[in-house]
Parts: C-alpha cells; sequence; structure tokens
C-alpha cells in the first residue's frame, strides 16, 4: 500500500511539474507577448479597441517584458556561455571528381 502511494504522489508530482514548467514558459515567452501586441494594434486599427484600452494593455506588455529581460540578465550574471540557439546557417561545398562515383 506505502508503494502504490509513492508512485501515484510520484506520478501526480511529475505532472504538476511539468504543467509548472509549461506554465512559467508561456509565461515568459517573450515572442507571445509581442504577438499579444501586434493583435492588439490591430483591434485598435479594427475599431474593436480604444487607444485608451490599447495604452493600458500596451504598458502591462511593455512592462512584463523588461521584467523577463530583468530576469534572464541576473540569471545569467557570472555565468558566461549561457545562451539560446535560435538558428543556425550551413553550407556545403562538394567538389567534384572525376571517378569517385557521386554526382
Amino acid at each position: 500500500m506505502i508503494i502504490l502511494d509513492t508512485i501515484l504522489w510520484g506520478g501526480l508530482r511529475f505532472v504538476f511539474n511539468r504543467i509548472a514548467e509549461a506554465v512559467e514558459a508561456e509565461l515568459n515567452d517573450e515572442d507571445k507577448l509581442r504577438e499579444e501586441l501586434l493583435a492588439a494594434q490591430m483591434r485598435v486599427e479594427l475599431g474593436e479597441m480604444t487607444d485608451a484600452q490599447f495604452s493600458e494593455l500596451e504598458g502591462a506588455i511593455l512592462k512584463r517584458l523588461r521584467e523577463i529581460r530583468q530576469a534572464r540578465e541576473q540569471a545569467t550574471d557570472g555565468e558566461p556561455g549561457d545562451f539560446k540557439v535560435t538558428g543556425i546557417d550551413a553550407s556545403v561545398t562538394f567538389d567534384e571528381e572525376e571517378g569517385d562515383g557521386r554526382r
């Protein structure tokens, strides 16, 4: 019985940790916040949102972006090499030689 309880609680803890990580990632996603800001700008242009509502939302989003950047800077202070790769640019050049079987 104790083993089943331990397995059950361990499994639940794992699931809740994954949910918490997903929520934290969503809250700290700068791209998502920028998309939200662009969507709000579109709503203003379409007349679905007033300038005052947009200003309030814009202020909240920009504040959150600053908080995310400050937290990231504080987390990486003194830890060189801690960065995120967002893309790779690669090129390949083949030398063609007669008789090597490659084309």
